[in-house]
C-alpha cells in the first residue's frame, strides 16, 4: 500500500474505466514525438511488457520504473505526459520551450533538470561566420516510478545512452536517479570533447595572429570568442545544479549514485575552468590584434607623413620659383634649372635616408 501511495499520484488520473489509459495515448497522440519507452525492473528492461498501459500499471504498483524519451513534443503531447505523471505546469511550460537556462528544480517528489547539450561543428577553415559550437537541450523529469526525457534541437541526441545503461543493470537497479546521472555524465563528457576541439582552434588562431599582417584575422577571433561564450552559457550555469545533485539527499538518488554525481561535478569544474581560460585567452588575443591594428595604422601614418615631407621640399622650391616676379635671384643664370633640380633631388634623398634610418619607411 505504501508503494502504491508513493507513485499513485502520477497515475491517479485515468481515461479508462479500470483506471488505466488506453494504449493509443502513446501510439496515437504521442506519435512523432515518442522515441522510446521501457519498463525497468531490478535494472533490467522487462521485454515481456509490450503494452504501455501495462508498463504504467506495473510502475504504479512499484514494480520498477518507466523511462520515456520524447523529441520536440507539442504542447498538447506534453500536456498528456503531464496529466499522466502529475507534472507541475511550470515545469511543463519550461519543457515546451527551448533555450532554457541549465537548472535543477524540485516539485514535490519530482526533480526537473535542464541540460544544455553542445557539439563541435567541424570546419575546414575558421571564418568570420563559422559555427563552431552548436547547442541543443535535454529536459529530464525524474520521479518515483518514472523518468521522462524531453529533447530539443538537432544536437541534443543521447546516442546509445539507453543501450549503454541497459548493459549495467546494477546501476539501473538503483532507480530513476541512475538515468539522471547517466544523462548528466553524457552531457558533461560532450563538454570535454568540444572543449578539446575548441582548444585546437584557439591554438591555430593564436599562431596566425602573431604572423605578419596577422591582425587581419581579428574578425575570426571575435567569431570564435562568440562561440566560446555559447559554450560558457551551457557550462557555467550547470555547476550549481550539479553540485546540488552531488550533495542532495533525495529518495530518487541513492548514496552510490550521489558519489557518481560528484565525479561528474569534478569534470564539470574542469570544463568550466577551461572555458573561462578560453574566454580570457581570446580576450587577450583580441586585444593583441587591436594593438597590432593600431601599430599598423601608426606605421602607415608615418609612411604617409614621411613621403609628404619628402615631396614638400620640391613642391616648396617649385612653388617659390613658379611665382611671376622679375627680380628674383638666379633667374637669369644659365644652369639655374639644373641647380634647382639638383637641390630638390639632394633634399629628397637626404630626407629619404633620414626617414629610412628611423624606420619610417
Amino acid at each position: 500500500m505504501g508503494a502504491t501511495r508513493r507513485v499513485g499520484g502520477f497515475f491517479a488520473r485515468r481515461g479508462g474505466a479500470d483506471g488505466r489509459p488506453p494504449d493509443d495515448v502513446v501510439t496515437g497522440k504521442l506519435e512523432g514525438a515518442l522515441i522510446d519507452w521501457g519498463l525497468y525492473r531490478d535494472g533490467v528492461r522487462d521485454q515481456r511488457v509490450n503494452s504501455y498501459t501495462d508498463a504504467l500499471a506495473r510502475a504504479r504498483r512499484g514494480q520498477g520504473f518507466v523511462w520515456i524519451g520524447l523529441f520536440e513534443p507539442t504542447d498538447h503531447q506534453l500536456a498528456i505526459i503531464g496529466h499522466e505523471f502529475g507534472l507541475h505546469p511550470l515545469a511543463l511550460e519550461d519543457a515546451s520551450e527551448a533555450h532554457q537556462r541549465p537548472k535543477l528544480e524540485r516539485y514535490a517528489d519530482t526533480l526537473f533538470a535542464v541540460f544544455k547539450t553542445v557539439t563541435y561543428v567541424p570546419h575546414r577553415d575558421l571564418t568570420a561566420t563559422s559555427e563552431v559550437v552548436a547547442t541543443g537541450e535535454v529536459m529530464v523529469f525524474c520521479g518515483p516510478g518514472f523518468v521522462v526525457t524531453v529533447r530539443h534541437g538537432e544536437h541534443s541526441e543521447l546516442t546509445g545512452l539507453r543501450q549503454e545503461l541497459e548493459k549495467e543493470p546494477k546501476r539501473l537497479a538503483t532507480g530513476p536517479g541512475a538515468v539522471l546521472h547517466a544523462i548528466a555524465d553524457h552531457v558533461v563528457d560532450r563538454y570535454l570533447e568540444v572543449a578539446d576541439a575548441v582548444q585546437a582552434d584557439i591554438d591555430s588562431i593564436e599562431t596566425g595572429m602573431f604572423t605578419p599582417r596577422g591582425w587581419r584575422n581579428i574578425d575570426k577571433v571575435y567569431q570564435l570568442k562568440r562561440e566560446v561564450l555559447e559554450l560558457k552559457r551551457a557550462v557555467a550555469p550547470l555547476t550549481g545544479p550539479m553540485r546540488a545533485l552531488s550533495t542532495l539527499r533525495n529518495p530518487l538518488i541513492a548514496d552510490e549514485t550521489r558519489n557518481y554525481f560528484r565525479d561528474v561535478d569534478d569534470h564539470l569544474q574542469r570544463v568550466k575552468e577551461q572555458v573561462i581560460s578560453f574566454d580570457e585567452l581570446l580576450s587577450s588575443i583580441l586585444q593583441a590584434g587591436l594593438a597590432q591594428v593600431q601599430v599598423a595604422e601608426n606605421e602607415d601614418m608615418r609612411r604617409i607623413s614621411a613621403w609628404v615631407a619628402i615631396l614638400a621640399v620640391p613642391t616648396m622650391i617649385a612653388g617659390i620659383y613658379g611665382m611671376n616676379f622679375d627680380y628674383m635671384p638666379e633667374l637669369r643664370l644659365k644652369y639655374a634649372y639644373f641647380v634647382v633640380l639638383g637641390v630638390m633631388a639632394s633634399a629628397c634623398f637626404v630626407l629619404y635616408r633620414l626617414f629610412k634610418r628611423n624606420h619610417w619607411l
